[in-house]
Order: structure tokens, then C-alpha cells, then sequence
């Protein structure tokens, strides 16, 4: 079994055709057909059901997917750190979600940058289930996620938990109030991330059990600048995490806690837990948590705290 005979299989299957598949990999079809034939003589099974133009994974095809992106990203990863000059820096791939990315990862690289930490960061924002399905693809070593994360192929390793806030316009009349309960907020208007988002989610659980519907969401923002600048103008109310409030917020935009039980959000890293952890990645897990301040509980085995911390971000 070769490396490259698992890169044509991954391909094949990921494109659902043999034609496909050989123009992704700038090779020939006949070429193509046999080398996953000689695969699956080596392996005794049948990969792939030949449905005339379009192909579809056996149950082998299933068992060996997995294993053969995690072999292949293993094997990539292994040949990019021994290529990397460690002058400068080991890559890391991180993603995180809008509302932890705009903080957290500039407070990660000025650690980094303090300390002397050598690393290469490239990142990218989305909202979890993108992030969730980067890192289950191999495209990502990290993702700073809202938990809870329900999948065993992730590990997760928690970072920080914090509250959740009502931001609102000054002149909103909640904005006068007290005391805001959540049946304050039935007949609200709301203005909310994506719906992928886990704030959005988290909003929707707790009124739905509270009053049998959904909030009345009248906007969706896909930039926490948008989100904020419409709440400032009076559109409607949003749910924000405490670290989501900067000195750059728009004029007149308040916030404000709810009563009763907190909303809260814990955010953690989240990795695969079949990928290679390359010494990039190690490195900004050991900056994460030394931003954060030492974690309780039992500590994650590959992940090594770093002794003195900076105050948390």
C-alpha cells in the first residue's frame, strides 16, 4: 500500500467519481481506475460500488476512509515540520468562531511575541459547525470552539468560561429596567450571529423551553461590527459574551445582565484526535493556556501548561 495509492482513494471518494477524481489530481482516468484496483487486490475488499458514472463506498471503502486521511495528514504533517526552519517559527492552522477570534488570537501572538515563541499562525473564522467539519476534514490543527462539542473523534480541552450579556440600544426601554427577566424578552426583537452560531443557539433553547417558540430573530449578522452597530441603532436586542464589549464599540450601545439562572459559554480548544500534533500546534496549545491562567481538573495528557501564565486576556 502506498501513500499515493490512499491520496487517489481519498479522492475518488470525496468526488464520488473516477472522473472527477483524476482531473482534481491532474492525472489520467485508466491510471487512476488501476491504482485503486491494485489497492483493493491488496486488500482483498471491494472500496467502491461502480454505479455507471458515479461511484459509492463499500463498507471497506467506509472502515478505510478515515484511516487513510488520517495517514495521509500524518504523513503530511511529518514531512512539513521536518521541511520547516525552526528560525522561522513552526506553522499551526487555527480556526475560531467571530466572537473568540477578534480577542483571543491577538492575545495569543503578543504571548507568543513576549515570550519568544516561534510559531507561524495562520486562522480563520467561522461559526462552529464549519469549524467542526475543518478540523474532522484535517484542514485545521486547532479550533477555539464554544462547548459542548459532541463528537468522539474530538478532543477537547477546556480554556475559560464566561458570562453572557444583553447588549442593547441606551434609549431601549430594557435599557431602564433594573431587572430584565427572560418574559421581558418574549415580544423582543433580536439581532444574533448566523445560525450556526452557539450564542444563537444557547438563546433559542432557553426560550423555547421557557415559552414554547423561538425568539423573534429579525437579523442575522455574520460580522459581530454588524451585529453591534444595528443593536447601537435600536433593531433590536443581542446576546453577547462579556469579552465581546471593547472601547470601540458603537456610540449609545449598553449591556446589560438577565436575572435568574446565568448564561454563560465556555469556549475550548478542539482538535482531532487522530491528526499529528505538529510542534506548531503544541506551541500555541501551551500559549492558549498560559494566556488563560492554569486550568482545573485533570490536565489533558499532551498538552504541557506553561509555568508562569499572563494575566488572563
Amino acid at each position: 500500500m502506498e501513500i499515493y495509492q490512499l491520496r487517489y482513494f481519498i479522492a475518488v471518494s470525496e468526488e464520488g467519481s473516477f472522473t472527477k477524481a483524476a482531473s482534481r489530481l491532474h492525472i489520467s482516468q485508466p491510471s487512476l481506475s488501476q491504482q485503486v484496483l491494485n489497492l483493493e487486490e491488496e486488500l482483498g475488499q471491494k472500496l467502491f460500488h461502480r454505479l455507471g458514472r458515479q461511484v459509492s463506498l463499500t463498507d471497506a471503502g467506509q472502515t478505510l476512509l478515515q484511516r487513510a486521511r488520517d495517514i495521509v495528514s500524518e504523513t503530511d504533517e511529518t514531512l512539513r515540520e521536518l521541511r520547516e526552519d525552526p528560525a522561522l517559527g513552526f506553522r499551526v492552522n487555527v480556526g475560531a468562531i467571530p466572537t473568540v477570534s477578534h480577542f483571543f488570537i491577538p492575545a495569543v501572538i503578543a504571548y507568543c511575541r513576549t515570550n519568544n515563541v516561534r510559531i507561524r499562525l495562520f486562522s480563520q473564522e467561522d461559526f462552529r459547525d464549519g469549524l467542526v467539519a475543518s478540523l474532522l476534514a484535517g484542514e485545521i490543527d486547532w479550533g477555539l470552539i464554544a462547548v459542548p462539542v459532541n463528537d468522539g473523534r474530538l478532543e477537547v480541552v477546556p480554556l475559560f468560561t464566561e458570562p453572557l450579556l444583553l447588549a442593547m440600544a441606551a434609549d431601549h426601554p430594557l435599557a431602564k429596567q433594573e431587572r430584565i427577566s427572560l418574559s421581558d424578552l418574549r415580544d423582543q426583537s433580536f439581532i444574533m450571529l448566523g445560525s450556526g452560531s452557539s450564542l444563537t443557539a444557547q438563546l433559542v433553547q432557553r426560550m423555547s423551553t421557557a415559552f414554547d417558540h423561538s425568539p423573534n430573530i429579525t437579523h442575522r449578522c455574520s460580522q459581530l461590527t454588524t451585529l453591534k452597530s444595528l443593536t447601537a441603532l435600536g433593531l433590536g436586542i443581542s446576546v453577547l459574551p462579556r469579552s465581546a464589549r471593547t472601547v470601540t464599540d458603537p456610540a449609545g450601545l449598553v449591556y446589560r445582565r438577565l436575572e435568574g439562572p446565568p448564561l454563560t459559554r465556555g469556549v475550548a480548544l478542539v482538535r482531532h484526535r487522530r491528526r499529528h500534533v505538529g510542534k506548531g500546534a503544541q506551541l500555541f496549545a501551551d500559549a492558549a493556556l498560559a494566556v488563560v491562567g492554569p486550568l482545573q481538573g485533570t490536565p489533558i495528557p499532551m498538552i504541557s501548561t506553561v509555568p508562569t501564565p499572563l494575566p488572563k486576556a
